[in-house]
């Protein structure tokens, strides 16, 4: 199966290339990147054909491409995609606005092809196993939840309105609540939501926290900011707890990790000896292709998301809970 990834704007394109390379099954074959300097660099990185010309690459014989392009690019390159018969893995967000979600969708629904969201943290063992325990009533029925995704501020184009969407509500909401909707099953009904800016120099949010309450009942916080130092020992975390009537179940996404001290480089890393998501990610979407079956995370997914996002800078705009649209 051939591969081809559609920018390395995104820093997880290089973890997505990586695994593609090890797969048995795949070959990563080309890469097109509007950065001419970085995709040479990652084409000669990972020995495949670079390409200039977004389209010249997209009629090549690959039958998959890998969206890692700055969100607000997503809509365009997926639905180029879709055009010319490649199914799509698309890196979070799905999009920077509603509509635009809804026509990559239906964009790659007319094409025939499959449209899978990055959202890996589903791969994570710790939340696969959480997800049996919970629907299997381990702690009774589920009255509250509460989910941290902090990372460090990553800069660049992230900090970018027009190119990313927002901060780090943009950036991190999206992770937490899709697990959320993959575990429970259920969508949100309304939000309350605020944000500031407080760590950093920049023109987005970097913090803030929404409370939610989803269609049954059940209370939902998170807690999005971009509030590790620059010096924390790996980019943040991924952590969610499951409170039921019968006991409550904490997962942390990222708990498995030794402390590697560098004297050389005078610095502190945190080496996951864990099983990567990343790579989870990848095989199923290759696995989904080859076999013909629907992705596991589908553009639906993404845009029910997204449209989470939207409502909560919504409700900090105005100051009151608002409900979600769909």
């Amino acid at each position: 199966m051939k591969i081809g990834i559609i920018s390395f704007a995104h820093m997880h394109a290089v973890s997505y290339a990586t695994y593609i390379t090890q797969h048995p099954d795949a070959e990563l074959t080309c890469i097109w990147d509007a950065d001419e300097g970085r995709g040479r660099e990652m084409a000669e990185k990972f020995s495949c054909k670079y390409f200039s010309s977004l389209d010249e690459f997209l009629h090549t014989d690959i039958e998959a491409v890998v969206v890692c392009s700055e969100n607000a690019n997503h809509k365009e390159h997926v639905v180029k995609a879709a055009e010319a018969k490649k199914h799509v893995l698309c890196e979070k967000p799905i999009a920077t606005e509603v509509e635009d979600a809804k026509a990559m969708i239906q964009a790659c629904e007319e094409a025939g092809v499959f449209l899978e969201i990055a959202y890996p943290v589903r791969f994570a063992p710790g939340f696969q196993q959480a997800k049996k325990l919970i629907e299997q009533g381990a702690i009774g029925e589920v009255v509250a939840i509460t989910g941290t995704n902090h990372g460090k501020m990553p800069g660049g184009w992230f900090i970018e309105k027009e190119l990313s969407g927002g901060g780090a509500a943009t950036d991190h909401i999206v992770h937490i609540m899709d697990i959320i909707r993959w575990v429970m099953k259920e969508e949100v009904h309304s939000i309350y939501a605020e944000m500031d800016t407080r760590f950093y120099d920049i023109d987005v949010e970097d913090c803030g926290l929404v409370t939610i309450e989803l269609e049954s009942g059940i209370i939902v916080s998170i807690d999005h900011s971009w509030s590790r130092p620059q010096t924390f020992p790996t980019w943040g975390d991924a952590i969610i707890k499951f409170v039921g009537t019968k006991g409550s179940l904490e997962v942390d996404a990222f708990k498995q990790f030794a402390l590697y001290y560098n004297d050389e480089d005078k610095t502190i890393s945190q080496l996951s000896f864990a099983e990567d998501m990343d790579d989870g990610l990848v095989n199923d979407f290759i696995a989904c292709v080859k076999e013909g079956i629907a992705p596991s995370i589908s553009g639906t997914d993404g845009l029910r998301t997204l449209e989470v996002v939207k409502a909560a800078y919504q409700s900090h705009e105005e100051g009151k809970t608002v409900l979600v649209k769909r």
